[in-house]
């Protein structure tokens, strides 16, 4: 069993290690994603040796809180209102710590009992605001861990504390204290998280816009008479209205009127789309100008919205390749930071021999500048809005890892019908080489198929008899009997297999298949009586989109199932040059398999149906198929408007959101890299500089504020446009 669980309180990447860890202990627990940026948790466990209230149990004893029954929206805007409280009651006792600490020593005015001030001043600050920091250092030494709860701890309680020695007994250290680092590192640290969680908040804002999409009623025909219900009471099989200007409720077919449909928020298609009897309609999408009546179809989770949002959630809660490293850095860095924090304090203070309070600032300074939050935040909040903007460009990638790897694949194939061509052919050409009516026995036999070619014929024939007997043939054709004829319907290896002979008729087959069509070979009782060509004809886009992908120097394959004539035919008028004709869907796997192991990075791209072990086996499938359940199984990416030249826009949009988890990645490291050993005081021996703890307050508290914001910038981004 799956559950989504929203957790409040995580702040870095050692949090999520700490749950994880401690559910790894529990019997039955099988897997678990946690999503730092958006704060919650989807864990997998067996129903029969554990449950989910067990598992919540053991989130809240390590001190974080889990809101249920839909209360999530509500505990993150209170713990974010709860934070800008603090902050604001920080800065109230701060503000008048720093001017008599800051200002009036420069201007040399000394205030009677200065020293008690401040400690009056500054306990509020230190255990009322900062409590959560100790309970957070409590927390995680519960769990023989560490987290940035517990460098704040450490290093405001270091000052704090030195500084109540010096007021309450000044013989043993003197007389200077340092309440104004304790109390303003503080006042820094909750702005920082203040604004952190007002921009985190912000990444998961397109879920939120889909999710806003969903309308809150439908109008539907129940015992001859039009009502509106609430949309949770709408239920397949329903009769919906649909005016012009209202939204869509639920998926459904239509079955009478005729208007055109904008599906922008839903595929990211720019122009409506027209809608007429027998069309698919989306939910939420919003009608133009015309009514129509329409069947429900799927509702509730089951619409392509719901669907939408499942994957986007699933894909932002889930870890990118890169964020693992980062994950194993995370884990020893607060130890290693307290680590240097306190030799920087025994180099300073026992091997060079500098004041106490020196030594204990450069100390206080290392522990406070250090940011495990930058460097959790770095990899999630892009991967968030990467997602995101693939959701609102009819793109859905279903994990991390499919956004970060397709951009590094060399090698796109693309099955043939269906994906580059229209994948609904013509009948173009009957041949016969007898008295027998070619095309009615070709329609007997595939009245009961499903394969695309059936459609082209049965459309020619209007009255098809009933075969007495069907066998379809994988990869071959058909078998039928009908009025004590045996029929065969399919192509070469078929007649192969069956001693059909054929080769009197090899002058007509190359000649149609040399234009690109499919030759279907029809025998009756073991004789060829006729020939049946069927076309199917390019999507308008495909040789933009081939080029494209050719231009950014990827090899593009086309696979397919067709003759090598009719395979090569097709591939030249895309300029594709590696085409793998007469391949088996069973062994299309095969094929990738083998590209594979020469060393290439594969993308498979195709309907989800057929295609589905060779897109599993690809480093990236890319299933195509307007959001089928079909294609959101198979495919690790999903193109909801049938448009391949979105697998160019795939791409680039990976390109883009690795690009800035990179830009994160290096200032989080490269800020901690810097910081800490500045921090520590490696410039004073030169410069003469020390850091002091309110400005490396300051800047922790900015640092992963930057991180987030950077990630921000990603809503700006804009489809490229492939002409």
């Amino acid at each position: 069993m799956k559950i989504k669980l929203p957790i409040i309180g995580m702040h870095c990447a050692s949090c999520a290690m700490r749950i994880e860890n401690a559910l790894k202990k529990t019997k039955g627990f099988i897997s678990i994603n946690i999503n730092l940026a958006a704060e919650y948790a989807s864990i997998e466990f067996d129903e029969s040796k554990t449950d989910a209230d067990t598992l919540i149990k053991i989130i809240e004893d390590l001190g974080y809180k889990v809101s249920e029954g839909g209360t999530e929206a509500k505990a993150r805007k209170k713990e974010t209102s709860l934070i800008k409280r603090l902050f604001l009651i920080s800065l109230i006792f701060s503000l008048p710590i720093f001017i008599i600490s800051m200002p009036f020593m420069w201007l040399g005015i000394t205030l009677p009992s200065s020293n008690l001030i401040l400690f009056v001043l500054a306990t509020p600050v230190q255990f009322i605001v900062g409590w959560r920091f100790y309970k957070g250092a409590w927390d995680a030494l519960k769990t023989h861990s560490a987290s940035m709860d517990t460098l704040v701890a450490i290093g405001t309680s270091a000052a704090y504390f030195y500084s109540v020695v010096v007021t309450f007994a000044p013989d043993i250290f003197g007389s200077e204290v340092y309440f104004e680092s304790s109390a303003v590192v503080i006042t820094f640290i909750m702005l920082g998280k203040w604004f952190e969680a007002i921009t985190k908040g912000k990444t998961s804002s397109a879920i939120k816009k889909l999710i806003g999409l969903q309308p809150k009623t439908a109008t539907v025909i129940r015992s001859n008479k039009e009502i509106e219900i609430p949309i949770l009471e709408v239920v397949i099989g329903d009769i919906v209205i649909v005016k012009p200007g209202q939204k869509i409720p639920v998926d459904g077919i239509v079955i009478s009127g005729h208007s055109f449909v904008n599906e922008a928020m839903v595929t990211g298609e720019s122009m409506p789309v027209e809608k007429r009897k027998g069309d698919e309609v989306i939910g939420a999408t919003i009608n133009k100008n015309g009514t129509f009546k329409f069947k429900a179809t799927k509702v509730g989770k089951d619409t392509l919205l719901s669907q939408i949002i499942k994957l986007v959630e699933e894909a932002q809660g889930s870890k990118a390749p890169i964020q693992r490293l980062v994950d194993k850095v995370s884990n020893y860095f607060v130890p290693a930071v307290i680590n240097i924090s306190v030799i920087t304090f025994f180099i300073w203070y026992i091997v060079l021999h500098k004041e106490f309070y020196f030594a204990l600032n450069a100390m206080v300074a290392v522990l406070i500048i250090a940011c495990p939050c930058a460097l959790g935040l770095a990899t999630p909040t892009a991967i968030m809005m990467g997602t995101s903007k693939g959701a609102q460009n009819g793109i859905l990638i279903k994990n991390a890892s499919a956004l970060e790897r397709i951009h590094k694949v060399d090698t796109v194939v693309f099955d043939k019908t269906g994906t580059l061509t229209i994948g609904k052919p013509e009948v173009t050409d009957v041949v016969s080489f007898g008295k027998e009516d070619v095309l009615k026995y070709a329609a007997i036999a595939e009245k009961r198929s499903e394969h695309p070619l059936a459609e082209a014929i049965l459309a020619k024939v209007k009255k098809v008899p009933e075969a007495s007997s069907f066998k379809a043939i994988t990869g071959q054709g058909i078998s039928a009997k009908y009025n004590k004829k045996n029929i065969l319907l399919g192509n070469r290896l078929l007649m192969k297999k069956n001693n059909v002979d054929f080769s009197f008729a090899d002058k007509q087959i190359a000649l149609l298949e040399k234009k690109g069509k499919t030759v279907m070979f029809l025998a009756i009782n073991k004789k060829l009586i006729g020939l049946v060509a069927v076309a199917d004809s390019l999507k308008a886009d495909s040789k933009k989109a081939v080029q494209r992908l050719k231009q950014l120097g990827k090899d593009v394959y086309m696979i397919t199932g067709d003759n090598k004539r009719t395979a090569y035919s097709i591939a030249k008028q895309l300029s594709i040059r590696n085409t793998l004709a007469e391949v088996l869907p069973k062994d299309k796997e095969k094929e990738i398999i083998k590209l594979q192991r020469t060393g290439k990075v594969v993308a498979m791209i195709g309907d989800g149906i057929n295609d589905a072990p060779a897109l599993a086996q690809a480093d990236v499938g890319i299933a195509l198929g307007a959001g089928t359940d079909v294609a959101i199984e198979t495919g690790q990416i999903v193109l909801i408007k049938d448009d391949i030249r979105d697998v160019f826009t795939s791409i680039h949009l990976s390109e883009y959101t690795v690009k800035k988890i990179k830009q994160n990645l290096f200032w989080a490291f490269f800020y901690n890299l810097v910081s800490i050993p500045i921090a520590a005081g490696v410039l004073y021996p030169v410069i003469g500089f020390l850091l002091n703890p309110m400005v490396a307050g300051a800047a922790m508290a900015f640092s992963s504020v930057s991180v987030v914001s950077n990630s921000l910038l990603m809503s700006r981004y804009k489809k490229p446009r492939i002409i």
